[in-house]
Protein backbone atom coordinates (compact mmCIF):
# COMPACT_ATOMS: atom_id res chain seq x y z
CA UNK A 1 0.00 0.00 0.00
CA UNK A 2 2.80 2.16 1.10
CA UNK A 3 4.20 1.85 -2.72
CA UNK A 4 1.13 2.43 -4.19
CA UNK A 5 0.92 6.36 -2.19
CA UNK A 6 4.43 6.82 -3.00
CA UNK A 7 3.80 6.29 -6.62
CA UNK A 8 0.70 8.29 -6.75
CA UNK A 9 2.53 11.27 -5.25
CA UNK A 10 5.35 10.69 -7.66
CA UNK A 11 2.93 11.11 -10.30
CA UNK A 12 1.27 14.10 -9.06
CA UNK A 13 4.48 15.57 -8.48
CA UNK A 14 5.99 15.02 -11.83
CA UNK A 15 2.10 16.18 -13.32
CA UNK A 16 2.54 19.30 -11.26
CA UNK A 17 6.36 20.07 -12.59
CA UNK A 18 4.97 19.88 -15.79
CA UNK A 19 2.17 21.92 -15.87
CA UNK A 20 4.78 24.61 -14.11
CA UNK A 21 7.02 24.55 -17.31
CA UNK A 22 3.78 24.83 -19.33
CA UNK A 23 2.54 27.80 -17.42
CA UNK A 24 5.92 29.46 -17.27
CA UNK A 25 6.45 29.11 -21.00
CA UNK A 26 3.16 30.37 -21.96
CA UNK A 27 3.96 33.47 -19.20
CA UNK A 28 7.39 34.51 -20.42
CA UNK A 29 8.42 33.19 -23.65
CA UNK A 30 5.68 32.64 -25.22
CA UNK A 31 4.26 35.87 -25.08
CA UNK A 32 7.61 37.39 -26.25
CA UNK A 33 7.27 35.82 -30.16
CA UNK A 34 7.33 38.30 -32.15
CA UNK A 35 3.72 39.18 -33.97
CA UNK A 36 3.40 39.12 -37.62
CA UNK A 37 2.39 41.85 -39.53
CA UNK A 38 1.76 42.72 -42.65
CA UNK A 39 3.93 45.18 -44.81
CA UNK A 40 2.15 47.66 -46.71
CA UNK A 41 4.52 49.37 -49.33
CA UNK A 42 4.71 52.81 -49.82
CA UNK A 43 3.77 53.24 -53.17
CA UNK A 44 1.04 50.53 -55.07
CA UNK A 45 2.52 49.40 -58.60
CA UNK A 46 0.80 50.49 -61.06
CA UNK A 47 -0.67 48.85 -64.31
CA UNK A 48 2.02 50.28 -66.28
CA UNK A 49 5.01 49.44 -64.19
CA UNK A 50 4.05 46.37 -64.39
CA UNK A 51 4.47 45.65 -67.47
CA UNK A 52 7.65 46.47 -68.25
CA UNK A 53 10.20 44.52 -68.87
CA UNK A 54 14.24 45.38 -68.98
CA UNK A 55 16.35 44.24 -71.90
CA UNK A 56 19.81 44.25 -72.64
CA UNK A 57 21.59 45.98 -75.92
CA UNK A 58 25.23 45.60 -76.54
CA UNK A 59 26.74 48.73 -78.20
CA UNK A 60 30.24 50.01 -78.60
CA UNK A 61 32.72 52.09 -76.16
CA UNK A 62 36.54 52.36 -76.59
CA UNK A 63 36.52 49.44 -79.08
CA UNK A 64 34.55 46.90 -76.52
CA UNK A 65 30.64 46.21 -76.21
CA UNK A 66 28.96 47.43 -73.31
CA UNK A 67 25.48 46.51 -72.12
CA UNK A 68 22.78 49.14 -72.17
CA UNK A 69 19.48 48.33 -70.16
CA UNK A 70 16.29 49.30 -71.15
CA UNK A 71 13.05 49.37 -69.80
CA UNK A 72 10.15 48.51 -72.47
CA UNK A 73 6.58 47.65 -72.56
CA UNK A 74 6.18 43.84 -72.72
CA UNK A 75 3.49 44.20 -75.19
CA UNK A 76 5.77 45.67 -77.88
CA UNK A 77 7.71 42.34 -77.24
CA UNK A 78 4.62 39.81 -78.02
CA UNK A 79 4.71 39.53 -81.91
CA UNK A 80 8.00 39.76 -83.16
CA UNK A 81 11.02 40.20 -80.17
CA UNK A 82 13.65 39.50 -82.55
CA UNK A 83 13.04 42.34 -85.14
CA UNK A 84 12.18 45.02 -81.95
CA UNK A 85 15.71 44.58 -80.12
CA UNK A 86 17.33 44.87 -83.75
CA UNK A 87 15.38 47.98 -84.37
CA UNK A 88 16.44 49.23 -80.83
CA UNK A 89 20.35 48.40 -81.83
CA UNK A 90 19.49 50.40 -85.39
CA UNK A 91 18.55 53.00 -83.80
CA UNK A 92 21.24 53.37 -81.49
CA UNK A 93 22.37 53.63 -77.80
CA UNK A 94 20.68 56.15 -75.53
CA UNK A 95 23.31 56.60 -73.70
CA UNK A 96 25.59 59.50 -75.07
CA UNK A 97 28.82 57.47 -74.34
CA UNK A 98 27.90 54.54 -76.36
CA UNK A 99 28.24 54.32 -79.95
CA UNK A 100 26.16 52.50 -82.34
CA UNK A 101 27.32 49.24 -83.88
CA UNK A 102 25.26 48.64 -87.08
CA UNK A 103 25.76 50.99 -90.08
CA UNK A 104 23.44 53.87 -91.21
CA UNK A 105 20.53 52.78 -93.48
CA UNK A 106 20.71 48.98 -92.83
CA UNK A 107 17.06 47.56 -92.82
CA UNK A 108 15.87 44.00 -91.73
CA UNK A 109 14.25 42.31 -94.90
CA UNK A 110 13.61 39.05 -92.78
CA UNK A 111 14.21 37.19 -89.55
CA UNK A 112 13.36 33.24 -89.40
CA UNK A 113 14.07 31.69 -86.24
CA UNK A 114 15.23 28.26 -87.05
CA UNK A 115 16.09 25.39 -83.78
CA UNK A 116 17.70 27.93 -81.27
CA UNK A 117 19.42 30.22 -84.15
CA UNK A 118 18.29 33.29 -85.74
CA UNK A 119 18.33 33.86 -89.55
CA UNK A 120 18.62 37.76 -90.02
CA UNK A 121 18.58 38.82 -93.76
CA UNK A 122 20.01 42.38 -94.04
CA UNK A 123 20.04 44.88 -96.48
CA UNK A 124 23.29 45.50 -98.39
CA UNK A 125 23.41 48.80 -96.28
CA UNK A 126 25.17 46.20 -93.77
CA UNK A 127 28.13 45.59 -95.30
CA UNK A 128 28.80 48.69 -97.98
CA UNK A 129 28.01 51.27 -94.73
CA UNK A 130 30.36 49.52 -92.28
CA UNK A 131 33.44 51.07 -91.45
CA UNK A 132 36.58 50.31 -89.89
CA UNK A 133 38.93 47.42 -88.98
CA UNK A 134 38.36 43.94 -88.40
CA UNK A 135 37.61 44.46 -84.86
CA UNK A 136 35.16 46.71 -85.49
CA UNK A 137 33.29 44.63 -88.09
CA UNK A 138 33.71 41.74 -85.01
CA UNK A 139 31.70 44.48 -82.45
CA UNK A 140 29.09 44.99 -84.90
CA UNK A 141 28.42 40.65 -85.34
CA UNK A 142 28.91 40.58 -81.77
CA UNK A 143 26.40 43.33 -80.54
CA UNK A 144 23.73 41.48 -82.73
CA UNK A 145 24.71 38.33 -81.28
CA UNK A 146 24.84 39.18 -77.72
CA UNK A 147 21.54 41.17 -77.80
CA UNK A 148 19.98 38.50 -79.40
CA UNK A 149 21.50 35.30 -77.34
CA UNK A 150 20.41 37.34 -73.91
CA UNK A 151 16.73 35.98 -75.24
CA UNK A 152 16.97 32.36 -73.64
CA UNK A 153 15.39 30.37 -76.86
CA UNK A 154 18.52 32.19 -79.03
CA UNK A 155 22.25 30.56 -79.15
CA UNK A 156 23.63 32.05 -82.40
CA UNK A 157 22.78 34.06 -85.20
CA UNK A 158 23.51 33.73 -89.24
CA UNK A 159 23.42 36.46 -90.84
CA UNK A 160 22.25 36.86 -94.81
CA UNK A 161 22.43 40.53 -97.10
CA UNK A 162 19.43 40.61 -99.39
CA UNK A 163 18.93 36.50 -99.26
CA UNK A 164 22.15 35.63 -100.28
CA UNK A 165 24.71 33.54 -97.75
CA UNK A 166 28.74 33.64 -97.79
CA UNK A 167 28.61 37.74 -97.83
CA UNK A 168 31.03 39.21 -95.93
CA UNK A 169 31.94 43.21 -94.84
CA UNK A 170 33.90 45.06 -97.89
CA UNK A 171 37.66 45.14 -97.02
CA UNK A 172 37.38 42.15 -94.39
CA UNK A 173 37.55 38.00 -94.07
CA UNK A 174 34.80 38.27 -91.91
CA UNK A 175 32.40 35.70 -94.27
CA UNK A 176 28.83 35.45 -93.21
CA UNK A 177 28.97 31.32 -93.90
CA UNK A 178 28.50 29.96 -90.79
CA UNK A 179 26.11 30.56 -87.53
CA UNK A 180 28.05 32.98 -85.18
CA UNK A 181 27.60 31.22 -81.66
CA UNK A 182 28.35 33.22 -78.19
CA UNK A 183 31.36 32.17 -76.77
Amino acid sequence: MLDKKRVITISIIILLIVFGILGIYNIFIKDREIPLTEIIPEEEISEDQMRNTMVTLYFKSDNKLVPEVRLIDVKELLNNPYEILLNMLIQGPKNNNLEKTIPDGTKINKIVKENDNLIIDFSNEFIENNVGDENEKNITINSILYTLTELKEINGIKILINGEENKKFNDSNIIFNNIFKRE
